[in-house]
């Protein structure tokens, strides 16, 4: 759905969108929409540029980032953002950014799609490194098994042989004592 500017100076949308999962692009690989992504919100335009605030609601599948196994991720997220036209920032005014400016985002043309400010909400709203619980052991770091679920089939890890000089020290040292 586009966000047209000028029919938003004349009346506000109230929107309540369904986005089926695979319709918006992430842009991203790492996850997938499992469930539909449900949008309430409410776009206007204010002094020229356009204010859009609502929620959305929907969820993830994601890989675990230390065993790799799949898990679901619920993301929920309030919004109320601010448009800017680009055209309508100077050089000057770009050089000399205040901490307010950093809350606006900006837009060329005549409007902006509402799939891509979602989609730009929905990334925000992800953690960075999802894990499928908390006491997770991950995988081997030698033979790649899955510590939740198998055993190791390693044999016992040697220590690093650039240490050896120092272990063999600290065993002439506890036989001193």
């Amino acid at each position: 759905m586009f966000l047209d500017v000028n029919e938003l100076a004349i009346h506000k949308l109230r929107l309540r969108r369904s986005y089926a999962p695979g319709s918006v692009d992430y842009h991203e690989v790492d996850f997938r929409q499992v469930d539909p992504l449900e949008v309430h919100a409410t776009a206007e335009a204010v002094e020229g540029q356009i204010r859009i605030f609502g929620e959305l609601h929907t969820r993830l599948e994601m890989v675990c980032a230390r065993c790799l196994e799949p898990v679901l991720e619920e993301v929920s997220r309030e919004f109320d953002l601010f448009y800017r036209p680009l055209k309508s920032m100077t050089d000057e005014e770009e050089a000399r950014l205040k901490l307010d400016d950093t809350e606006i985002a900006f837009f060329e043309g005549d409007g902006l799609f509402l799939a891509d400010v979602l989609a730009e909400q929905v990334l925000l709203a992800l953690p960075m490194k999802v894990i499928c619980r908390a006491d997770c052991r991950g995988l081997c770091p030698h033979c790649g098994a899955n510590l939740n679920t198998d055993e190791c089939r390693c044999e016992a890890h040697a220590g690093d042989s650039r240490l050896a000089p120092l272990a063999r020290l600290k065993q002439d040292w506890f036989k001193k004592q």
